[in-house]
């Protein structure tokens, strides 16, 4: 491997001038840079990219906060793979790669002492390998770690969680609006019981989705029962659990509106389980727009997220940080009712 001597020696210039050349060009003269330049393209020389990241304290690392344990189904939802293809997309566009910082279960981060659950020793570690930034993606039970990294110093962004700091932000979408639409649109097709399936009730997105849902119900003039309210966890097997307790009340909804797409799929297998039908018995709606909300049988009705668009936003908001030291404000992304059979309206509504 060629080495930053051997190009300085065969230039006739300083290491430093090499150096230079690669990370601040403009010091250098034209004829010295080109001379440079063409004896390392010969060579196929590239600067030792982790020498020039503790040379300079810049990596072009963004840092993915997230827990990645295995046991957990969150890091396989399809939300958030496209999310994550969004996020890698927009960064590299602008020469930034992603490193995944896992957050269970990671021997390297106990061997420093780093965790979630120690989020002073893991934000040291973040230091130390010269991070421009993080993204944070929020599990439910990262509260106090986030908030030790929003008041870090570092620029951090998280999603659909709210941080405060003075280099920190977050990306979300319209929760309350998108919940809003749904019951509006179950309402106009005639629906009056009309029950939900919500997330966990930690987390920010379940809470705003269930807060617009009862603004639409009050604004319909409808009573939501406590028993029309069922938590799951946004995954099929509690929307299946949750539909299987909404079917057997003594006056069950006739449409549900569910938190995520992945619960809806699972009210949709225990309301056929139970011989009804959907939407003629019990009208479903959705949210995500996930894939396979399109190819279930009926066609799922949902609100859909720009998934991809929540990725790149949150990219943008944390390399305004890098690049500007700016602190952008929260960015609230539009969601969009996709009207698909599982929410047909009820024979005799206008």
């Amino acid at each position: 491997m060629t080495t930053i001597r051997e190009i300085a020696e065969l230039c006739g210039v300083s290491v430093a001038t090499v150096s230079r050349v690669f990370n601040r060009p403009l010091t250098v003269s034209r004829e010295k840079r080109e001379v440079v330049e063409r004896v390392a393209r010969e060579l196929d020389y590239r600067p030792n990219e982790s020498a020039r990241a503790l040379a300079s304290r810049k990596s072009g690392l963004i840092g993915l906060v997230w827990d990645t344990d295995h046991r957990r189904p969150g890091w396989r939802h399809p939300y958030l793979q496209e999310l994550l293809i969004g996020l890698k997309t927009a960064l590299s566009a602008h020469g930034y790669h992603l490193l995944m910082l896992a957050t269970s279960g990671s021997a390297a981060l106990r061997a420093v002492g780093a965790s979630l659950a120690d989020p002073v020793a893991y934000v040291n570690m973040t230091r130390r390998h010269h991070l421009g930034g993080l993204v944070l993606i929020d599990s439910g039970k990262d509260g106090p770690a986030f908030t030790a990294f929003a008041q870090s110093g570092l620029p951090c962004v998280a999603v659909d969680v709210a941080v405060a700091g003075d280099r920190a932000t977050y990306v979300t979408s319209d929760n309350v609006g998108g919940a809003r639409e749904a019951v509006r649109h179950l309402v106009a097709a005639g629906h009056r019981r009309i029950a939900t399936i919500t997330g966990p009730v930690a987390n920010a997105p379940a809470a705003e989705r269930l807060a617009g849902f009862h603004e639409a119900m009050a604004e319909a003039g409808l009573a939501v029962p406590d028993d029309h309210v069922v938590t799951g966890d946004f995954h099929r097997g509690s929307g299946q659990e949750a539909m299987r307790r909404l079917i057997a009340l003594p006056a069950p909804p006739t449409a549900v509106f569910c938190a995520s797409d992945e619960m809806a799929v699972g009210a949709l297998l225990a309301a056929r389980h139970a011989g009804l039908r959907v939407p003629e018995d019990v009208a479903l709606v959705g949210f995500d727009d996930i894939e396979l909300a399109a190819l279930v049988d009926p066609p799922l009705t949902t609100l859909a997220q720009d998934k991809a668009g929540i990725g790149a936003a949150a990219a943008h908001a944390v390399l305004t940080m890098v690049h500007n030291g700016h602190t952008p404000p929260p960015a609230v992304l539009p969601t969009r009712l996709v009207v698909r059979a599982s929410s047909r309206p009820r024979p005799g509504t206008p």
